[in-house]
């Protein structure tokens, strides 16, 4: 009787500590509601308050105009594309180049200075440059998303691939496992997480490197929407265009996180 009542003691929670996380999830939507409220009531419906900071829901019904004229569905599927190429190139250069470098010292010391000088060059400068050459439109559009992911992940990249134990690889070689299998078997595993790392950097700047090249090259997107917006002072529109840039990088790092998730077995356990 004794050891029941024991097992019963240890196996039950008291409800207030069973699931802090259930609790936690409430705060983020509260508190965006609340803040919703106040911006409502705070903010006047006229006046030059309006142009910089409008109210709910004048940002509400521009989103619903939007949403209607078939402009905005529009826009943001050329931004996600436009970030899906980018972030595909980027990303995938820059694990090549940086595997290459990790494994090889003589390329690191030759290529890290150019690469840094590569990276200092601010995006607007590259730009007129590249669209110079490529013409406006979605490849040059798409290779500029590709420029401002591609350092992050390259570092990630070298820095993962560096810090594998090296009694791992000798682990390999004596089992005669060739190059494939030991990049394949140890290397890629073993370097997950700080690729993760990576990728979750890269897609959100995706995002930022997508509305600029938009900005240079207004050929559509939610970057040209949200500069068209600026020039007509239609700053419900700006907001909605600013709400759908977040809405979409926060989609696109939930997408990562779940694929981390998946993939990682210590996540699973967060």
């Amino acid at each position: 009787m004794a050891g029941h009542i024991l097992q019963r003691s240890t196996t039950s929670t008291p409800p207030s500590f069973r699931s802090p996380r259930v609790r936690l999830s409430w705060i983020v939507p509260l508190a965006t509601l609340i803040g919703i409220a106040l911006w409502q009531v705070l903010v006047p419906a006229t006046g030059p308050t309006t142009l910089l900071l409008p109210r709910p829901d004048a940002i509400i019904a521009r989103f619903g105009e939007v949403i209607r004229d078939g402009s905005l569905p529009l826009d943001l599927l050329i931004t996600l594309a436009e970030v899906i190429a980018g972030f595909a190139i980027g990303v995938g250069t820059a694990f090549a180049l940086g595997y290459g470098i990790a494994h090889n010292q003589m390329l690191e010391r030759i290529a890290g200075p150019y690469l840094v000088a590569f990276q200092a060059l601010p995006i607007v400068a590259i730009a007129p440059a590249l669209i110079l050459w490529l013409g406006p439109g979605f490849t040059s559009n798409a290779l500029l998303c590709a420029f401002i992911v591609f350092f992050p992940m390259l570092i990630s990249t070298i820095v993962a691939i560096k810090h594998i134990i090296p009694e791992w690889h000798e682990f390999m070689r004596s089992l005669a496992a060739s190059r494939w299998q030991t990049f394949w078997l140890l290397e890629l595993p073993a370097a997950l997480p700080g690729l993760f790392g990576g990728v979750k950097v890269s897609v959100t700047l995706a995002v930022a490197g997508a509305v600029v090249a938009e900005a240079v090259t207004p050929i559509g997107g939610i970057g040209s929407l949200l500069y068209a917006a600026r020039s007509r002072y239609d700053s419900p529109l700006a907001w909605v265009s600013v709400f759908s840039l977040t809405a979409l990088t926060l989609a696109l790092y939930g997408l990562v996180s779940v694929l981390e998730r998946r993939w990682l077995p210590s996540k699973r356990r967060d």
